[in-house]
This record gives structure tokens, sequence and C-alpha cells, in this order.
């Protein structure tokens, strides 16, 4: 069903045993150096989910994605287009723990991973999933996906619409990137508008 799913299948009825679970996960070595699992933020009733790559230093003490300078970001992003984070979005990551320094995660932590934003997936419903950067676009879009030539294009996969656009750490490092962030958001917006119409 997803890029990469492994065969390992999840069955959850809902998000609190999920998150349970995901709390206690020991897969792969991240769990060592984390303070607290980052499982998501929102509503997990919501049309579109976000999706990044992992947390980073202040999600790993706070428990909650996006909540550093890039998460202040990306607040503005949406709430530029009328979404909140708390309201009428939910917020995940591709892993669940902090990797150290701030790395990339590494494939094999990604793989023992991904089976809990499946089941994230799965139960939430998403119409829109919006992946903030490349390493969430290439595991959720495709491996070949280049965020500089596609970002802002939707591609529609087993009845979800996909889009890839710059991860909010990535436009403060280049703010010339922020207007044609801005023109991804926006046609989240009206992607949103034309399913609901």
């Amino acid at each position: 069903m997803y890029l990469f799913l492994k065969e390992e299948k999840f069955m959850y009825t809902n998000f609190e045993e999920l998150e349970r679970d995901c709390s206690v996960c020991q897969k792969c070595k991240l769990h060592e150096t984390r303070t607290k699992l980052v499982f998501g933020v929102g509503n997990p009733e919501s049309d579109i989910l976000f999706v990044g790559e992992g947390p980073g230093e202040q999600e790993d003490l706070k428990g909650e994605p996006f909540v550093g300078r890039s998460g202040k970001l990306l607040d503005m992003y949406l709430n530029g287009i009328g979404l909140d984070r708390y309201k009428n979005i939910y917020i995940a990551n591709i892993v669940k723990c902090r990797p150290p320094a701030n790395r990339d995660p590494l494939p094999e932590e990604q793989d023992e991973c991904a089976p809990w934003l499946y089941e994230q997936i799965r139960l939430i419903r998403p119409k829109i999933i919006v992946c903030l950067g490349r390493i969430a676009a290439f595991r959720l879009i495709s491996p070949n996906f280049k965020v500089t030539a596609e970002h802002g294009l939707f591609f529609e996969k087993d009845g979800i619409f996909y889009m890839g656009t710059f991860h909010p750490a990535a436009l403060l490092r280049d703010p010339g990137k922020k207007a044609a962030a801005l023109g991804d958001f926006l046609n989240v917006k009206d992607k949103l508008a034309t399913i609901a119409s």
C-alpha cells in the first residue's frame, strides 16, 4: 500500500493504544537517547496530515513535532492558509525519536519506525498528505522525488493526494525559497477547497 512498507502490519482501533505501544518501542537504537517520544500532534480526524523527517532537540524535549524555530515558521504558513496544528490538521514524522545531533534518520531507522506512521495514516484516513522535506517525500511519494523540481505538485495514490514541499529548516537556511513554499501552501489550501466541495 505504501512505499517500503514491511510485512509487519498493525491493526489498532484507536490512537491511544497506538501511541501507548509506540512509546515503548525499542526496534532501533534511537530509543536509547530520546528524552521523549514524539508521536504526533493535532486532530486525528483531520483531512490533512503533515509529515516531517524526525524530531530535533526542542521536539525531543517537549515531545511534540515542529516546536523549535522551524516549527514557528511552519505555524506561520499554516495560519496563513487557515490551518491550526491543534484543530484541523495532524503533524507526524517518519521517525518518532530524535536522531543524534539532528542527523538524518538512517534508512534502517526509517524502516523500523515506518509502520507506526503507516498505522497513523490508516487511522487518520487523510485526504491530503504534505511531505515536509526530501526524506518524507522519498519515503511517501517516491525515492526519486526532487524537492526543487516537484515541490507543490500533487500525486494521487490509493485515494490520497500527496505533495512534497521544502522542510521549514531548509527555508531558514535558504530564505530565498520561502516564496515558493508559500505557493505550495496556497496549493494545499486550493486542494482542500476542491476536496471539500
